[in-house]
């Protein structure tokens, strides 16, 4: 299957079928994948998540509003986080980025807010977000983003202080009743022509 395949075939899985898993490579593989992911000057803002544990998933669920049957029957949870400590990240580029690159975060993103620094950290981290559900559908494993959580909570019950939760994707295998099925529901995109523009 070619990758425009793939991606015209994906769509937000509703309901996961709770008896088919991924193996432990494919998860394994994912891992990589998101520690391969592109982010500006190589900066890696982020953490990364998953989490498989039923007694975990079923607390994650409880905050994850009207997602909480996705978290709770898919196969795995990945959380996604950008980093909240200013100067611990400070301390992370300076011991593995480049001079330029620390330099350029010095002159071009330091000197703004800290609430502008963290928006930057956080597109870094949807850039990761979208290379992961890419690889996803090019595995032919199923994906649900959800932005429809609680954060706060979310960070209280993984035990995180450091990194603060963006956004959550269960994965996992579609349940054959699923209603987002492309058989039951077509995919809605605009024409061409009114999103990509050629000079």
């Amino acid at each position: 299957m070619n990758f425009i395949t793939a991606m015209e075939q994906r769509y937000t899985t509703k309901m996961y079928d709770q008896t088919r898993k991924l193996n432990p490579t494919q998860r394994e593989e994912l891992k990589e994948i998101l520690r391969m992911s592109p982010s500006s000057i190589n900066s890696q803002p982020w953490n990364f998540t998953f989490v498989t544990d039923a007694e975990t998933k079923m607390k994650l669920a409880e905050v994850s509003n009207f997602n909480a049957q996705s978290v709770i029957n898919c196969d795995t949870l990945v959380v996604f986080s950008r980093i909240n400590n200013l100067q611990l990240f400070e301390n992370q580029i300076a011991e593995q980025l480049p001079a330029a690159a620390v330099d350029y975060y010095k002159r071009v993103v330091k000197p703004k807010s800290d609430e502008q620094i963290k928006t930057w950290f956080a597109k870094q981290v949807y850039l990761s977000l979208g290379v992961f559900l890419s690889a996803c559908a090019e595995m032919k494993i199923d994906s649900t983003p959800m932005e429809g959580i609680d954060p706060e909570k979310y960070d209280t019950i993984l035990g995180s202080t450091d990194y603060c939760t963006l956004v959550a994707v269960a994965i996992g295998y579609r349940d054959s009743e699923d209603p987002n099925q492309l058989e039951k529901k077509s995919k809605s995109r605009k024409p061409i022509n009114e999103v990509v523009k050629s000079i």
